[in-house]
């Protein structure tokens, strides 16, 4: 059998995915990836790849003046110095819990700043918080809940006006202010479709009036929708206008008000998620950015997973605790499909986990996780905190290339001095039923339903066992594709989940010595795992080098290569081209002679 190569050359490296034989011992699911650092076309690094959480946890605290929706003091800390505060960095701000504190000024002042005290580190940090508002005051609501609507629009508006004037027009600080946080959810806002949208009405106008008094602009969004197409009503991906972000759009059109982002929630084990295919034949961002040109707003408004992370519908998941290294393989492969997708932004739910609070609430969805019977803190980071360090790492400019693969992925970049590829190697646990997922929608109404019945009729399961064969199904041509190539992706799954995949890097054009360090997060640890270079030599200069890696089912590496000693890229660069065409030259001048 004839070996057969993948190339992609874009903006910058040239890769190589390579398969079948060709390469000695090398197997089918080997990887090869060629580097070349004369490669100069590059693009400033997607925001999308910054880190960025939203910073909530626990949701109780002993001290109770500290925000009880926002992680340990001793979390948030850590995060700033191994991490940092330069991405989006989302807050909780719960209106109810201030006003617990209205009878004591003293202690609401207490605690009003130490939310200041977190925007303040992200803003000099060079980050952006969002801060999201939420939560009804005691006496506030039409009923007696901490969800319920505001039974009066003018106070709700005049609070809102008073803390944004506060923060960004007094004190300067750079903030995007979200209104509410899934208000298609009962647990989170009781109210109808209306009732959110005359309330994020009263924040915005709150904006515009400050916005007009300042002269600045303030970011406002929303509806922060707990999927991209939810509404207070049931709806599903079929009829998307239905749901509350195309509302908004239009809402905020009719009555001329500012809506500088959008946001939604997308919890799955699928990487590719946001890829997903709407009944117009578009991605979830495209179709949105139509929306927007529509009603005569910038389609390049910017687009924000605002909560997302690893969920397979379970709020106590194995994949975020002993084999917690599955869902940290999962973050950067969901990055790399969100840049391609078209968002702009993103916030991983959450810094730390939920457990022993007044609402009864565990859910184990936190980078961090904590001992919550000791009086002082007791926490450990998760695998994915390693991956966030990682990210960090990450360089200036980016090349906007990749694998060829549906299982490993890699994020290249570059400084002047330095050179940072993350690498990942993650098998969807769920591939087959989210591969469908995210195409059942380009189906028809009829095989829509076909393939739902298929699959509620537990036929799937059979199918992808070999014990059913679909030909005489009674199902269309294009719902028997999908399924055929969900069956594919499903047998490639099991393969890979069981052993690693060999990945040989060519470096190209490496003039100089070069440090080589390679970091590594992959089973079996899954909390408190070192964060030490596995690999740290000197490679030295060569018409070619190589190195193997093995990369195991749900692990992450960074390779980090800088010149050796100290001089730039681009500079080790640049001269040896320089060189190269003076010895052309001179070869050239001698064969005329």
């Amino acid at each position: 059998m004839k070996k057969k190569i993948y190339s992609i050359v874009a903006a910058g490296f040239l890769f190589i995915f390579a398969a079948g034989t060709g390469f000695a011992q090398e197997r089918e699911n080997d990887l090869k990836l060629e580097i070349d650092l004369l490669a100069n076309n590059l693009t400033p690094l997607p925001g999308v790849f910054r880190p960025s959480a939203d910073l909530s946890g626990r949701g109780f605290h002993r001290d109770s003046v500290w925000p009880q929706s926002v992680s340990a003091p001793e979390v948030l800390a850590a995060w700033q110095k191994d991490v940092g505060f330069g991405g989006f960095l989302r807050i909780q701000y719960n209106l109810w819990g201030v006003y617990q504190f209205a009878k004591d000024k003293v202690v609401q002042a207490d605690h009003l700043a130490h939310y200041e005290s977190i925007i303040k580190n992200v803003n000099d940090s060079g980050g952006t918080a969002i801060l999201d508002i939420f939560g009804t005051p005691a006496g506030f609501g039409r009923i007696l809940d901490k969800v319920s609507m505001p039974k009066d629009l003018r106070v709700f508006k005049r609070v809102v006006k008073g803390l944004i004037r506060d923060l960004s027009c007094v004190k300067k600080y750079n903030i995007w202010y979200e209104v509410w946080s899934a208000p298609d959810i009962d647990d989170f806002f009781l109210g109808n479709a209306q009732d959110y949208f005359n309330l994020y009405r009263a924040a915005a106008e709150a904006v515009k009036e400050l916005e007009a008094e300042y002269k600045i602009n303030i970011p406002i969004g929303g509806p922060s929708v707990s999927a991209w197409f939810r509404g207070v009503d049931d709806n599903t991906i079929a009829t998307p206008e239905r749901g509350l972000i195309y509302g908004l759009i239009r809402f905020c059109k009719d009555y001329k008000l500012p809506l500088d982002f959008i946001s939604w929630h997308s919890y799955t084990s699928d990487p590719q998620a946001d890829l997903e295919n709407t009944v117009y034949k578009k991605n979830v961002p495209t179709l949105i950015r139509d929306w927007l040109s529509y009603f005569h707003f910038d389609r390049n408004l910017p687009l924000l997973v605002d909560e997302w992370g690893f969920d397979r519908n379970d709020n106590r998941s194995a994949e975020r605790d002993g084999s917690s290294y599955i869902a940290a393989s999962f973050i950067p492969a969901r990055l790399r499909y969100m840049r391609e997708s078209g968002i702009d932004g993103q916030a991983y739910f959450s810094l730390e986990d939920f457990k022993h609070n007044k609402e009864g609430v565990f859910r184990n969805t936190g980078i961090f996780t904590y001992d919550s019977e000791r009086s002082a803190y007791k926490g450990k980071p998760k695998a994915a905190y390693n991956v966030f360090r990682m990210l960090g790492m990450l360089k200036s400019d980016f090349f906007a290339a990749g694998l060829n693969d549906d299982f490993s992925g890699v994020i290249a970049t570059r400084s002047k001095e330095e050179i940072a590829i993350l690498i990942y190697n993650y098998v969807d646990p769920d591939i087959a039923m989210n591969y469908i997922s995210r195409n059942i929608a380009s189906l028809g109404s009829g095989e829509r339903s076909a393939v739902a019945n298929f699959v509620r009729s537990h036929k799937l399961n059979k199918f992808l066992s070999g014990q059913l064969d679909i030909a005489r199904s009674g199902l269309g041509q294009r719902p028997k594709a999908i399924l055929k190539k969900a069956k594919e992706l499903d047998a490639q799954a099991a393969k890979l989940k069981e052993s690693p995949r060999t990945l040989r890097i060519a470096f190209k054009n490496l003039k100089g010595d070069f440090f080589y360090q390679r970091y590594s997060m992959e089973p079996p640890c899954a909390y408190d795992c070192d964060f030490l270079a596995a690999d740290d030599k000197v490679i030295l200069e060569a018409p070619a080098h190589e190195e193997i890696l093995q990369l195991k089912p749900y692990s992450v590496n960074l390779i980090i290569l800088k010149a050796k000693p100290g001089e730039p890229v681009e500079k080790v660069v640049a001269v040896d081209v320089a060189l190269e065409q003076a010895k052309q030259n001179s070869a050239d001048a001698e064969e005329k002679r």
